[in-house]
């Protein structure tokens, strides 16, 4: 892995909820390589009550809530808020986008747009150590 394809390193994080993505599973047109691509949001261990009901609720198909970032949002170097879709209520905040990975969201998104799909990336809540993450299935949005 070449250094310039690694995401920095947010530790403004605990290190357990920092997330996780490299630009190594994606071409060159930020197309993932595979169907198994997934990114592992940050800062989910204040949201974990909220995951819990996700989880509680036994609702197997989740998907994002996002929408593309705006000129705005790009300027400020916002974070990404995550939100879910659970069933057919939208969540309260599960996590960000790891910091420097919010161009491969922003282009799935962009790719599901052009497709006429619903601009939604599946998600799963998984168990860890740590607490519940949640990881999104980038590599469906292909």
């Amino acid at each position: 892995m070449a250094f310039w394809n690694r995401a920095p390193v947010d530790r403004s994080f605990p290190k357990d909820d920092r997330g996780s993505g490299s630009f190594d599973d994606y071409k060159y047109d930020l197309l993932p390589s595979n169907a198994r691509t997934t990114v592992r949001l940050a800062n989910s261990a204040p949201c974990q009550e909220e995951l819990q009901r996700i989880v509680d609720s036994g609702e197997a198909e989740l998907e994002t809530a996002i929408s593309r970032r705006s000129i705005e949002e790009e300027r400020t170097d916002a974070p990404m808020d995550i939100r879910l879709f659970s069933g057919s209520r939208v969540t309260g905040v599960v996590g960000t986008i790891p910091r420097g990975l919010e161009p491969v969201i922003d282009e799935a998104l962009g790719r599901l747009d052009r497709a006429g799909k619903k601009a939604r990336i599946p998600a799963s809540v998984q168990r860890t150590k740590s607490g519940w993450r949640v990881d999104l299935l980038i590599g469906q949005t292909r």
